[in-house]
């Protein structure tokens, strides 16, 4: 009899052991499941900034009352293209205002924010301009302890003070290139395995929905 009551005992020990184990499994996937839709939730936020800050910069420029641009979520096709090349996603509006987001969240939003300057910088035709833009982005980017400065080497940052006395369009060129070198190679794969990409790449019943204003 104490036998068979130390068994029946063992039974429910064993029992309540994979119970627990059980909820505790089910508790750490209900933690993951509220994390990630934390991260989505928060790249949405990051995203919507983007757009309506690309939208309105989109309406000083035109100077024509009552025009605007409406950013479309893409399709899963459209942003699976993302995957193929880098310039892809610098290309598309949308994906460039995700991988903003992506480079704030990892506090390196600085990257994208110096290549973009340089694209303006090189479509600039008024030489006045052209000085006092290219004085910009050194303050902005270059010049040691600058508020947004970027991780280039000292020699190149001196070239870069040398050029912009007689400022031309190539004066940032070699900068640029290891920039778009940097996130090309390190921030890019890392934002093509984020939740939020993978998560435009799987809703295929989502049609498109407008963004921003």
């Amino acid at each position: 009899m104490p036998g068979a009551l130390f068994l029946a005992l063992q039974h429910d020990s064993a029992r309540m052991e994979r119970g627990g184990r059980r909820r505790s499994s089910e508790a750490e996937d209900a933690e993951k499941g509220r994390m990630k839709r934390t991260i989505i939730k928060d790249w949405k936020t990051r995203l919507s900034y983007f757009l309506q800050n690309s939208s309105n910069s989109t309406k000083i420029k035109s100077k024509k009352v009552g025009k605007h641009r409406t950013y479309f979520r893409p399709s899963p096709e459209e942003a699976q293209l993302w995957s193929e090349a880098f310039d892809e996603l610098l290309a598309n509006k949308y994906g460039l205002a995700a991988f903003r987001a992506f480079l704030k969240s990892e506090f390196c939003e600085e990257n994208i924010e110096f290549w973009l300057a340089c694209e303006d910088f090189k479509k600039t035709k008024s030489p006045q301009k052209l000085t006092s833009k290219a004085k910009k982005i050194y303050n902005d980017f270059i010049e040691k302890e600058a508020p947004k400065e970027i991780n280039i080497d000292f020699q190149t940052k001196n070239m870069i003070a040398q050029n912009i006395q007689e400022a031309t369009h190539t004066c940032f060129s070699a900068a640029q290139k290891r920039v778009y070198s940097l996130m090309e190679n390190n921030s890019y794969p890392r934002f093509l395995e984020s939740e939020f990409y993978q998560e435009l790449c799987k809703k295929t019943h989502i049609t498109r929905t407008a963004q921003g204003t």
